[in-house]
């Protein structure tokens, strides 16, 4: 797909994983107490990064921001939906480079590996983001630093989950979108 992003087919596609990934947070969320903002459990995270695998970095990107940052956008989260924007440029920017040095070889080893990066990387900058939330709110930096840390957990839950389900994810897309070409042809 990489080589085909300005396509028709590419536009398509990344408006498809936009959507998806809206309704992989709005379909399924599970709001879970935390001291600094108002974190839940969702599929968004691991959308996106199916999205960035299979889209590429610039489609990917594109899918994870309209889908996660609308989600925010339209439901309450609009003054840190910045913040969710940015925090998929920089996992794009992490996988990207990594499956790059992979020499986007999707292998299920890569893959998986891809996976767990996304989640780790996903807890920093969630970690970054609720940081900032609560300097925003007024907080003081040292109860910032241990109220982000406090409300870690939503963010573990969903890492491992990006990290278990991304393979899972990809690699039946991969399948499936294999069967419709050879269809197609």
């Amino acid at each position: 797909m990489r080589d085909e992003e300005n396509s028709l087919r590419a536009w398509i596609t990344t408006g498809l994983f936009a959507a998806i990934i809206y309704l992989g947070i709005w379909v399924l969320r599970i709001p879970l107490p935390a001291v600094v903002g108002k974190p839940f459990i969702h599929f968004g995270n691991t959308l996106t990064a199916v999205a960035i695998l299979y889209l590429g970095f610039r489609n990917g990107m594109l899918a994870g921001i309209i889908g996660l940052g609308g989600f925010d956008i339209l439901n309450g989260y609009a003054a840190t939906s910045w913040l969710t924007m940015l925090e998929v440029v920089v996992v794009a920017a992490v996988l990207s480079a990594v499956f790059k040095a992979f020499k986007y070889e999707d292998t299920p080893k890569n893959i998986i590996i891809l996976a767990i990066i996304a989640g780790v990387t996903k807890i920093f900058t969630s970690y970054a983001t609720t940081f900032i939330e609560g300097l925003m709110a007024g907080m003081a930096i040292k109860a910032d630093f241990i109220g982000s840390f406090a409300s870690m957990l939503p963010t573990v839950i969903n890492s491992c989950s990006t990290a278990i389900c991304t393979p899972i994810l990809y690699f039946a897309l991969a399948d499936a979108s294999k069967r419709i070409l050879k269809r197609a042809r």
